[in-house]
């Protein structure tokens, strides 16, 4: 099973779906989220717990240290070149082509799983830097990393990040793109698999297919079986938990 990320807050139960997708073991592979790496900095002390946060469960469970400590170690990328998938959680900069991605991931991933992975969160959020370079150094250069792997869904025309549109396709500003329609894109021999954009899926176009269908405010939570061909989806009506009406 592969999951795309944000395992924890983003329903009632965080506590034992990161419990369940842990004790799968090998049988899944998770990347991270947006939602993952908040509860690593809430753990911290690098952030502070928001309003409809669900963490509050996972940080007093007598295995936090050793969830969180297997949380850090997944990756932001996972690719299986016999099948010829690429997992994400949101998105690939145009500019990177696979070893791009893989390269520039494993930088993320070995300060995330550092013993300085404390400081690491006190400069992780942020918009800034908006565009890659490959001469950026530091938390500059981890932040794009991360925002990109964990937040990206919309970039300019020339492949920078605008990440204030959430919205789904057609509804942003004129000047900007999904990030998997910038011709330019150096990704587009991949099939990436992502979550994080619950205005976009379930839906399947341009060499992509997004899964996140918005369960938390109400809609559904969706799978696809990748082994058939054409690809199927499946959903289920989550109307309870939706935030919207809590």
């Amino acid at each position: 099973m592969w999951f795309t990320g944000d395992l924890v807050n983003r329903g009632p139960e965080s506590l034992a779906v990161l419990r369940f997708v842990r004790d799968l073991g090998e049988r899944a592979i998770s990347v991270l989220g947006n939602h993952d790496l908040h509860l690593l900095a809430v753990a911290t002390g690098a952030a502070k717990l928001k309003k409809h946060d669900t963490l509050e469960e996972i940080l007093r469970a007598t295995d936090c240290d050793e969830l969180l400590r297997w949380l850090r170690s997944c990756p932001l990328i996972y690719h299986d070149g016999d099948i010829g998938y690429t997992l994400i959680h949101a998105g690939l900069l145009p500019s990177w082509d696979l070893a791009d991605a893989r390269r520039l991931a494993r930088e993320a991933e070995t300060e995330l799983r550092s013993e300085s992975h404390p400081k690491f969160f006190k400069h992780m959020y942020g918009d800034l830097p908006n565009r890659w370079n490959e001469s950026l150094h530091g938390y500059d250069r981890l932040r794009v990393i991360v925002n990109a792997f964990t937040r990206l869904r919309y970039c300019d025309l020339d492949g920078g990040i605008d990440l204030r549109p959430k919205g789904p396709p057609g509804t942003q500003p004129t000047d900007l793109l999904p990030w998997f329609r910038v011709r330019t894109r150096r990704s587009s021999n991949l099939q990436v698999i992502f979550g994080h954009w619950s205005t976009l899926g379930p839906w399947r176009g341009d060499g992509v297919i997004c899964l996140d269908s918005g369960c938390l405010w109400g809609r559904s939570l969706t799978a696809a079986r990748i082994d058939v061909q054409p690809i199927q989806f499946f959903s289920v009506d989550c109307p309870q938990y939706s935030l919207v009406t809590t």
